[in-house]
């Protein structure tokens, strides 16, 4: 393959991307529709629900949030019953809360996604197990660009 090629190739992956971001952006508003959560809410549960339990702090530094910012969207997935905020016995502050997710709602996002999940499924039946691992690879290595992207940006 030639460096034209290479190049038409780099592009399509590219395009790609922001087509599947698009989409996911797409599913994820509609998701939070249903649940009556704003965007950045559906995020920070999912950080929390992946990382939790954690200090609203934390879950600032995590989303790229200001934590007054955060403290409202930690009191809407309170007030929804997604979230718990408990005292935290082993900080030195005892004021400290922690926030964790309530896992007895996670049905109810399971099954809002259950559509992309299955098609998903449906999709990776159609690679092998070294095909499956380049592309997991792949996103995993494009997920972490993003990261430092994401850094470098909110450093100003």
């Amino acid at each position: 393959m030639g460096p034209g090629a290479h190049r038409r190739s780099t592009v399509a992956v590219k395009e790609a991307l922001r087509e599947l971001r698009n989409q996911l952006s797409l599913l994820n508003h509609q998701v939070g529709a249903h649940l009556a959560l704003k965007d950045v809410d559906l995020d920070c549960l999912e950080l929390i629900a992946r990382h939790g339990p954690l200090s609203p702090s934390a879950l600032a530094r995590r989303a790229g949030l200001h934590p007054a910012t955060v403290t409202g969207i930690l009191d809407r997935l309170q007030k929804g019953g997604w979230i718990v905020r408990e005292r935290d016995p082993e900080a030195a502050d005892r004021r400290s809360v922690t926030v964790r997710a309530v896992r007895g709602r996670n049905a109810e996002l399971f099954r809002l996604y259950s559509g992309m999940n299955a098609a998903l499924d449906e999709l990776c039946a159609g690679y092998s197990e070294d095909e499956l691992a380049l592309i997991a690879g792949f996103l995993s290595r494009a997920t972490s660009a993003g990261h430092t992207a994401t850094g470098e940006l909110a450093k100003g």
